[in-house]
């Protein structure tokens, strides 16, 4: 098969689809990869290091679009992407369409095989294509609140883990799953009083254990939620529904409440964000502030430590790249149930039923869609 790996366009995003050595792996099982010119210079990778691993440079995107026939990116593709996708042509990447409805109805028109990373399954009832993204913006959520806290980003002016003599932050993070766990290691590691809100007590008795009761469990119900998020210095919004809008479970008034000064970072903005008064902010001009309170909503959190971040996600993503190199997207989707649950669009039809409902769209049946074609 003939892949192809564009540089991301979106506003300070540096990651890369595929590093050379992933490049190498299917070089190696006799696949062409087609790279755009400094697709990775961002984290260090130069043409030549791509060159070396197998692959062909090309100058464009519209080259790379035009040859491939699958393009491997990590962010949704842009408006000017999506005119380049072709009817065929499979695009495995991130997409988050349950909040955005003008790229999925390019999807559409496209007819393209779109598979988003973020819906791809596991047998435990994961997502093992977002867990990677979710454990780096979970472990970073708490350098972006400890920073939005210090008094020059308008925070309250609080050390995360305060020092002898002074208390620290108290740090509520809302959800236990793969993001909230991760945040609560690095606020555990900071020194701060850690408040984790579940729905699940499965959960809550996993991060009990965990952290040997460092942190603080609480049954997330309205009164839990209300009662902690109004007595935090920093929250973090963790909480994901696959490829379905998140829930507003922090509402407008509960932001008029909370102390002046205080933070929130809310890591499910790339699915609309649980926080009512979010709106998608850039690496480039990350906070904003309502009432008083800092809110950090970076859409591509992860986009920040570009090189963690691209070997993460490429180690969980290239045994699904092979996968659908070796025996075309048919068969690969057909033979692998999990895989399967990442397609999203296909030949026109939303095969998503989580996207279509949140978008009103028509829903067709993933298996019905490839019997189709």
């Amino acid at each position: 098969m003939i892949i192809g790996v564009p540089k991301e366009i979106k506003n300070h995003e540096y990651r890369v689809g595929m590093t050379p050595a992933s490049v190498r792996e299917l070089t190696a099982l006799g696949h062409s990869v087609f790279v755009e010119h400094n697709a990775g210079s961002g984290i260090g990778f130069g043409d030549d290091a791509y060159q070396a691993a197998g692959a062909t440079v090309l100058t464009t995107a519209a080259e790379v679009f035009a040859k491939a026939e699958m393009i491997v990116k990590v962010k949704e593709p842009q408006a000017v992407e999506r005119a380049m996708l072709r009817e065929g042509q499979i695009l495995f990447t991130y997409l988050h369409l349950a909040p955005d409805l003008p790229q999925t109805e390019d999807l559409i028109k496209s007819k393209a095989i779109c598979i988003a990373y973020e819906t791809v399954t596991d047998n435990r009832g994961g997502l093992p294509l977002l867990a990677p993204m979710s454990e780096v913006a979970g472990r970073m959520s708490i350098q972006a609140g400890a920073r939005a806290l210090e008094k020059s980003c308008a925070g309250r002016g609080m050390l995360l883990g305060g020092v002898p003599g002074v208390e620290p932050a108290k740090v509520v993070i809302i959800g236990g799953g793969m993001v909230g766990t991760n945040a609560a290691q690095m606020a555990v590691g900071m020194g701060a009083d850690v408040v984790v809100l579940d729905r699940s007590v499965d959960v809550l008795r996993r991060i009990d254990a965990q952290f040997n009761g460092a942190v603080k469990t609480v049954y997330s119900t309205v009164d839990a939620l209300e009662k902690h998020v109004l007595s935090a210095d920093l929250v973090i919004g963790g909480v994901l529904i696959p490829g379905a809008a998140a829930p507003k479970l922090v509402t407008a008034d509960h932001i008029k409440r909370m102390k002046p000064g205080s933070a929130i970072v809310d890591v499910a903005i790339d699915q609309g964000g649980c926080v009512e008064t979010s709106k998608a902010t850039t690496h480039a001009d990350p906070t904003y502030i309502v009432d008083d309170v800092v809110h950090y909503c970076v859409a591509n959190m992860p986009g920040a430590v570009p090189l963690t971040s691209t070997f993460a996600l490429n180690n969980a993503t290239l045994p699904f790249i092979i996968r659908l190199a070796n025996k075309g997207y048919k068969q690969a989707l057909l033979d692998d149930a999990h895989l399967l649950n990442g397609l999203n669009v296909i030949n026109g039809h939303v095969v998503n039923k989580h996207v279509a409902d949140a978008l009103n769209l028509p829903f067709v049946e993933p298996k019905q869609a490839l019997a189709a074609l």
